[in-house]
């Protein structure tokens, strides 16, 4: 670990954590006691054998890696069960010294004939709001030598999708299925960012972003220009995953037509020989344009380390990872955990596997923490995003001075 920078240090520090999927977030223990509760087969109902059959160290690929969203989707689909995890998430959170979490979940995964999307959505809230106002309510909150916990909602929708991921994707096919596959992924996005826009408008819960996961190959993220149009043109913030299993021309595409105000993960943004656009006659070229776009515009990247070690086949250590590259560019760079449960991290050992592996310095370190706090979709006023950064930035120069 580079030797400025101790591990008490990062568990010390107030951090963010602004890629962070509810599906891929639970307490492993939930999970058994949920599926119990619920009478879901698991492969396994001990944390030692769950470990071994479906949340590993190491995955084949990214299908490998997916497979266990289906055991934590299964339970996610009753209101006071979405409220609990979000709940222990926060909590899991603010252990670890985290004050600031954006939760995505796609709430068309997880509705069914009792429950609606706004009732996704709110159980989610409802359970960040309970663990934020216990702790703001603590003496060093209160005194200022803490800070508070903030937290924000971003809505997915899926790039693509089939029946088995959900009763609302299951209706739609069989209603629909004479649509092209393509029409009606653009149909199920633009009313996925409809209704986000509406429950923020008519409830005020903190709906502070829409993204785009999935498949991202063959998938281009153009198919859902009217979902981020209307995003867009209801002051929600943007953030799409590409870059991740698809080239440079994915991320382009990401801030070109859907107004990406960040990148999910942005793995292959330097790879050349990713770019299939013959109309692109010099690659390298294009790709110095966009780091530059990317760079002046402060575009944040959300870089899940583990998680890409995990699926990406080409990345097998830290040393492989483009994140140097990118902190080598003055990119805003936020180190982000993906998935707590899939990838068996936190946000502190995402920070130390950073500082462990390559040759980070303080003032880099502090950049990389701030970028977190910079590029979240806060719930409040540009002046109260201020305060609050500020708030943290004294909060981290001390104890990195310390």
């Amino acid at each position: 670990m580079t030797s400025d920078i101790t591990k008490q240090m990062i568990q010390k520090i107030p951090k963010t954590d602004i890629h962070l999927h509810l599906d891929g977030s639970l307490r492993l223990t939930t999970l058994i006691e949920l599926a119990k509760s619920g009478k879901i087969e698991l492969p396994s109902y001990n944390e030692q054998g769950l470990r071994e059959t479906v949340f590993k160290e190491k995955y084949i690929d990214l299908s490998d890696y997916l497979k266990g969203f289906a055991y934590t989707c299964s339970v996610l689909h009753e209101v006071e069960n979405i409220e609990r995890v979000a709940f222990e998430l926060a909590e899991d959170n603010l252990a670890e010294g985290v004050r600031y979490i954006e939760v995505r979940l796609a709430p068309q995964l997880h509705v069914n004939s009792t429950t609606t999307i706004k009732d996704i959505i709110n159980a989610v809230a409802a359970g960040l709001e309970k663990a934020k106002k216990s702790h703001n309510k603590t003496e060093p909150v209160k005194s200022g030598v803490d800070l508070p916990f903030e937290y924000g909602v971003i809505i997915c929708a899926m790039r693509s999708f089939n029946k088995h991921m959900g009763e609302y994707f299951a209706d739609l096919l069989n209603t629909l299925n004479y649509m092209p596959k393509r029409e009606l992924c653009s149909m199920a996005s633009l009313e996925m960012a409809r209704a986000a826009v509406d429950i923020r408008d008519e409830t005020g819960l903190p709906i502070v972003g829409f993204d785009l996961a999935g498949e991202e190959e063959g998938f281009p993220a153009a198919y859902h220009s009217a979902a981020y149009h209307c995003a867009h043109s209801h002051f929600l913030g943007k953030t799409v995953h590409a870059g991740e299993a698809y080239g440079p021309e994915s991320i382009f595409q990401a801030i070109s037509q859907c107004h990406a105000e960040r990148i999910g993960h942005g793995t292959f943004l330097f790879e050349p020989e990713m770019i299939d656009d013959r109309a692109i006659k010099d690659p390298e070229c294009h790709i110095e344009r966009l780091v530059e776009y990317i760079a002046k515009r402060r575009v944040t990247i959300e870089v899940c380390l583990t998680s890409n070690l995990q699926t990406t086949p080409s990345i097998r250590k830290i040393k492989d990872h483009p994140v140097k590259h990118m902190i080598d560019r003055n990119l805003a760079v936020s180190i982000c955990t993906d998935n707590r449960l899939i990838s068996n991290t936190t946000v502190s050992r995402e920070l130390e596997l950073l500082v462990h592996e390559l040759p980070i310095t303080k003032s880099q370190f502090k950049n990389i923490v701030m970028a977190g706090f910079k590029g979240t979709f806060f719930n409040g006023s540009y002046n109260q995003k201020r305060a609050y950064v500020r708030k943290a930035m004294t909060l981290v120069e001390s104890i990195l001075k310390d």
